[in-house]
């Protein structure tokens, strides 16, 4: 039977965060030029909701932009998805490299090398996420746990049994 991680979906997970984190998340991703596609659908769900014109909402400050992403009702899975890796590269390096470096995976500063990662076995890697909890705030792991889900469930989905994420789901 599969299991149901729809609790992982990218947009449950930013509902989730605190506000404070999802506007810092938010200024990442309006600074990655490798998530225009992704951007282009933000302003127009921010110009959906807030009833503004897409021009006007293209021309504002970064911090504006950001605040307007992260109090979004609705926000699509794409563009959550893309703030969360984003995030992820830009705040949390250090500890998705001991992760990886844990599982014994390669990686280069916390991005895996392989396209093809062979799925670790979940013993082992339950057993490197509760090392990483010891070592990070708790917050933080759960948060890369639950987007390491939500990007692939088949090869990180024994995570969803991990301490930090059943004491702080997809914070």
């Amino acid at each position: 039977m599969a299991e149901d991680y729809s609790a992982f979906r990218p947009s449950k997970i930013w509902k989730r965060m605190d506000s404070e984190r999802r506007v810092d998340a938010a200024q990442v991703f309006w600074t990655d030029e490798q998530s225009a596609e992704q951007q282009v659908e933000a302003i127009s769900a921010i110009a959906g909701h807030m009833k503004f014109r897409t021009k006007t909402l293209f021309s504002l400050p970064l911090d504006r932009k950001a605040r307007y992403l992260a109090s979004l009702p609705i926000m699509p899975d794409t563009v959550a998805a893309r703030a969360l890796v984003n995030y992820h590269l830009e705040r949390q390096r250090p500890m998705m490299g001991a992760f990886l470096d844990s599982l014994g995976i390669a990686h280069e500063n916390g991005l895996i090398n392989d396209e093809n990662v062979t799925r670790p076995d979940a013993a082992k890697l339950r057993a490197a996420g509760e090392e990483l909890a010891k070592s990070f705030p708790q917050e933080d792991v759960a948060l890369y746990f639950s987007t390491l889900i939500s990007q692939d469930p088949e090869t990180w989905g024994a995570l969803a049994e991990s301490a930090a994420i059943a004491t702080h789901p997809a914070t």
